[in-house]
């Protein structure tokens, strides 16, 4: 990747700031984090803005209603956008990242054309149904079942961990559609519409206290052939595809984010008398050196994933694998650098704290990303 900038790619980042630097203040205040109708509302409200100013789906193919921005141009967005302080993608994180490139890569022109445009003008939100109680790293092994019959499939199961599920519109669901096949060849995804009859959604509270998440039970629910994405019981190929952009590209705004509050950390201890730990030095340093080869290495992630054809590769899972230890040992690192009282400090810091724990297990544990790692990318042979 050439890390230049050309002219046209400049102005690109002036107008772009020119632009936030107008739209920002205009925002209304950020609702409670436990408001979710109110996020929803807040996060739609953002991404009509970004689709008005013709800044949604930047690097989104022109067919599936992007731009087909260059990745340089996609990467200046998000560097601008969170160094502006811009809000993040919040409740329509699936639909944007997942569900959406997924759809524009492996949909039907009907399924594109039906699905795309309201995820880009914030009509819609989406969640994700993969997870089971019984199947999470393994999920191959999840057993919600999906019958045929005439043109509808017949749902019945349950899923957890269902990322955003009290306030989307629909769930990329999988589900198992052939029990007598190898389980990696017997599973389809499906599109949910969450308001379907025997659709039950139960909210989870996560250790820092959020309800992001929730249990989802299907009883008997009716989703249209029409809803499936790719052929029946290849819905493991096309799983491949939306995982890889979670693991690949789906992050790559938060490694700015952390860039930004490592900076912040070092000014925090210049001004409290920690910078004269060597030992803290060091520390900060050496994340300073991890989180710029992070970047480097989305640069390179998200060029590969375009030069072959927007999907990204098995290089997301190196990705993955080391931003989820940096983000743990950034905010252990804040724990150091703020002190005893940091518990007792704005809600916000404690809040991303406990929820860099779980970067390590989202998106697929860094067990499974060694796995990924070492056979599909070093070659070496499948462990036993």
């Amino acid at each position: 990747m050439d890390l230049a900038y050309t002219q046209e790619e400049q102005e690109f980042r002036a107008r772009l700031r020119e632009w936030l630097a107008k739209v920002l203040p205009e925002l209304p205040p950020q609702p409670s984090p436990d408001d979710w109708p109110g996020r929803r509302a807040y996060d739609l409200g953002w991404q009509r803005r970004l689709y008005d100013a013709g800044y949604a789906g930047l690097h989104w193919p022109v067919d599936a209603g992007g731009r087909g921005a260059s990745p340089t141009q996609h990467l200046i967005f998000l560097e601008e956008t969170e160094r502006a302080g811009a809000p993040y993608v919040g409740a329509n994180f699936v639909g944007l990242l997942h569900a959406g490139p997924t759809i524009a890569a492996e949909g039907t022109a009907e399924q594109r054309a039906r699905w795309l445009p309201p995820v880009l003008r914030g009509d819609e939100v989406w969640c994700q149904g993969f997870s089971e109680p019984g199947a999470g790293s393994d999920l191959a092994s999840l057993r919600t079942r999906a019958v045929r019959d005439g043109d509808a499939y017949v749902v019945t199961g349950s899923k957890i961990w269902t990322s955003h599920a009290e306030i989307a519109d629909w769930c990329e669901l999988l589900v198992r559609t052939d029990p007598g096949a190898p389980r990696h060849w017997g599973i389809s995804w499906l599109a949910l519409p969450m308001d379907a009859p025997g659709v039950t959604v139960r909210p989870l509270r996560t250790l820092a206290g959020s309800t992001e998440f929730a249990e989802m039970f299907l009883d008997e629910v009716r989703v249209p052939v029409a809803h499936r994405v790719g052929e029946e019981n290849d819905g493991w190929r096309v799983t491949m595809v939306t995982l890889s952009f979670e693991r690949g590209t789906a992050f790559v705004g938060e490694v700015v984010a952390c860039r930004r509050t490592l900076a912040g950390l070092a000014r925090t201890a210049r001004a409290n008398g920690r910078w004269d730990d060597p030992v803290l030095r060091r520390r900060l340093g050496r994340l300073h050196g991890e989180f710029g080869a992070l970047w480097r290495l989305t640069q390179w992630n998200v060029s590969a994933a375009q030069r072959s054809g927007g999907v990204p590769g098995t290089g997301g899972s190196v990705f993955k694998l080391a931003y989820s230890h940096a983000r743990q040992e950034l905010y252990d690192a804040a724990a150091e650098v703020l002190g005893a009282g940091s518990l007792a400090l704005e809600e916000e810091w404690v809040r991303e704290r406990l929820s860099s724990l779980s970067y390590t297990i989202a998106a697929g544990t860094s067990q499974i990303q060694r796995n990924i790692v070492a056979e599909r990318i070093l070659g070496l042979p499948k462990g036993r």
